[in-house]
């Protein structure tokens, strides 16, 4: 297969792009090694693996990011090669450097490159002598809050904070004005520190309206690189990529070419080895300028994969064991369209906070012609606040844009995701929405069609609480002979000496209880067995039902309808954690007086932070927290008594 032998690989990732990468891997006839955090032990990605190896621990600190714990594991399974994913080390010189220095390949770029472009600031510079375009910025060595005030004052706000030695909207911050700015600087700086371990920060420039374009580079060996098309990432929230599509609607042949020997320049600048991508931002008048260079694969390689027919995956093991590249510029496919939503465990409701818990229902449907799904999770899985809460990405292709539309939507119809919140209809929002189907794309799409892609929250209807009560009566309402479908003890309508034919049925869902009396005709309309029950689709795990309502899955259980409707059992004037995670500041003291929307304590989950608010002046009662603390879900944080504050 190659110049170097390689029969074992060892895959330093988790969730889905560890199994998507062993899924070639086996292809390709390699032994897959799987190494886990200590809560990562039935993982899928774990189960799927030829070698399975235990690093402990369950913060990624203590695993996923231990340099020695994985070159240990790469020695015990005999493995040659290392393939980093994305995230944790994938973009870490070092780590790079330590699998060359113990005689193993790296199945990414060499470390020198990883280290031109792992600082934002000197690959700045590096670009501008490479003659890539830049946005106007500070990327200096200097890190007081007094340049930062002077770089945003000389560029012009808004401007954009980002974390010099970060990516995946970590560390990241656009400030409106000087007022924000301290604030900001502090938050984004402490992100930095957790996510990368460098607290740096760059100011840029924030682009009004922009499109995210991004090319696909690869480079061998032999001195050849090539750009594979280019992607629009621009429907994004909080800097992170929600849905992504090849080609960029709307980009020209000629464009297309200027963007991709661009990227090419400043790939060979490095002396670039593997697949990277470089990430421009694309102004309305079409100009574009240098964002980033990511020195991996991007989590949105399969769209590029689905418009050329290529695995990059395949690629970069052949590349790495010495290979040339098997294509020429002028040979790249470009061949229809193709789209790509991320699920992630989060709630869109509630400004996207990661969502964790057990994944009680989790159900992928057939998949048809062009479609494609890349997951790392089953059902029966927990979702854990130690990482990135993606479940999975959507991937679909079609002939022309509408069509990958059409099957992409398709197949999130068929998706059915309960235990945890998720995106999945938000992510069918987006791609239904008139303004995604005609293609006025860019960073602004999920803030200009907010009030349709998160509308406000609402009281289930009474058609919401009909359907329930149907769907719960043709599944739970199972006949006592099982054995005899028709026997009419198997019924749960028609004859009933004494009682009545209309049925009551007492419901809770997400906090709410209705008791719901459906009339004899509704009653007779939910046959046994429950396969038969079409319109809405509902499905049993436990003792909750899911119900598919409007693009979401709503859990159902059956509550005691004679006793009383309870109350809020939350402390009054209690402010909770609203997942697990971490204290990382704590801003007030008990006794303080606050203002309404001031903030409280910042939590960390996921590496992101979320600031606990005041939901009304008051003063602090109580405080329940300190910094350092791990705190569940649902904790009691803070106690604030209503009052004027300060």
């Amino acid at each position: 297969m190659s110049q170097t032998p390689l029969t074992t690989l060892l895959v330093a990732n988790r969730g889905e792009i560890a199994c998507r990468i062993m899924r070639t891997a086996k292809a390709m006839g390699l032994t897959t090694v799987a190494v886990h955090s200590a809560i990562d032990r039935t993982a899928r990605h774990v189960r799927e693996a030829d070698i399975r190896l235990d690093l402990g621990g369950a913060k990624a600190a203590d695993s996923y990011l231990d340099i020695d714990k994985l070159l240990a594991a790469a020695r015990a399974s005999g493995a040659q090669a290392i393939h980093p994913g994305y995230g944790f080390l994938s973009e870490n010189a070092g780590f790079a450097q330590a699998i060359a220095e113990a005689g193993l390949i790296f199945l990414g770029p060499p470390a020198s490159a990883i280290e031109a472009m792992g600082s934002k600031s000197a690959a700045k510079a590096l670009m501008e002598q490479a003659g890539v375009p830049l946005v106007p910025g500070y990327h200096g060595a200097a890190q007081s809050l007094e340049t930062f005030r002077e770089a945003a004052a000389r560029i012009g706000y808004p401007v954009l904070l980002k974390a010099s030695a970060g990516g995946g909207g970590k560390g990241m911050k656009v400030v409106e004005d000087e007022g924000q700015l301290a604030q900001a600087l502090a938050s984004a700086q402490r992100e930095a520190r957790s996510s990368f371990g460098d607290a740096r920060m760059l100011v840029e420039k924030y682009v009004l309206q922009p499109r995210h374009i991004e090319i696909q580079v690869f480079a061998d060996q032999h001195g050849q690189c090539l750009y594979l098309n280019e992607r629009d990432c621009s429907i994004q929230r909080r800097h992170q990529k929600v849905v992504e599509e090849a080609p960029a609607p709307g980009l020209s042949a000629a464009l297309r070419q200027a963007m991709g020997e661009a990227a090419v320049r400043a790939a060979q600048a490095i002396g670039y080895v593997g697949a990277g991508t470089v990430e421009f931002l694309l102004d309305a008048r079409g100009d574009f300028f240098f964002m980033e260079m990511n020195t991996r694969l991007q989590v949105e390689h399969p769209v590029t994969e689905a418009i050329t027919g290529l695995d990059l995956v395949a690629w970069q093991i052949r590349v790495a064991c010495g290979e040339p590249l098997p294509l020429r510029q002028a040979d790249v496919p470009l061949r229809g369209h193709a789209i790509e939503v991320r699920l992630y465990a989060e709630d869109p409701a509630h400004d996207f906070l990661p969502s964790t818990g057990t994944l009680a229902l989790y159900r992928e449907p057939l998949l048809g012609p062009g479609q494609r799904i890349d997951s790392g999770v089953s059902e029966g899985d927990e979702v854990s606040p130690y990482y990135d809460p993606m479940l999975g990405k959507l991937i679909a292709w079609g002939e022309d844009r509408e069509q990958a539309r059409q099957r992409l939507l398709a197949l999130l119809a068929g998706m059915a995701v309960g235990g945890v919140k998720s995106n999945l209809g938000f992510v069918q929002r987006i791609l239904a929405h008139p303004a995604f189907a005609s293609a006025a794309l860019d960073t602004g799409f999920i803030p200009r069609h907010q009030a349709d892609l998160l509308p406000a929250a609402e009281a289930l209807p009474e058609a919401f609480w009909q359907s329930a009560a149907q769907a719960w009566l043709a599944h739970a309402g199972a006949a006592p002979r099982a054995d005899d479908a028709d026997s009419p003890w198997a019924a749960v309508s028609g004859l009933r000496l004494g009682l009545p034919t209309r049925r009551v049925v007492a419901l809770q869902c997400e906090g709410v209880e209705r008791v719901v009396e459906l009339p004899a005709a509704a009653a007779a309309a939910s046959p046994y067995p429950a396969a038969q029950l079409c319109e809405p689709q509902a499905i049993r795990r436990g003792d909750a039902l899911y119900l598919h309502w409007q693009h979401d899955w709503y859990p159902l259980r059956a509550v005691d309808p004679a006793r009383h409707a309870q109350g809020d059992t939350a402390q009054a004037g209690g402010l909770s954690a609203p997942m697990n995670g971490s204290i990382v500041r704590v801003q007030v003291a008990p006794g303080e007086q606050v203002e309404a929307g001031a903030a409280l304590v910042i939590l960390e989950a996921m590496k992101m932070e979320h600031s606990i608010r005041a939901p009304h002046a008051g003063t602090v009662s109580a405080l329940l927290c300190k910094e350092g603390d791990m705190v569940s879900e649902g904790t009691l944080l803070v106690a604030l008594e209503a009052g004027d504050g300060a």
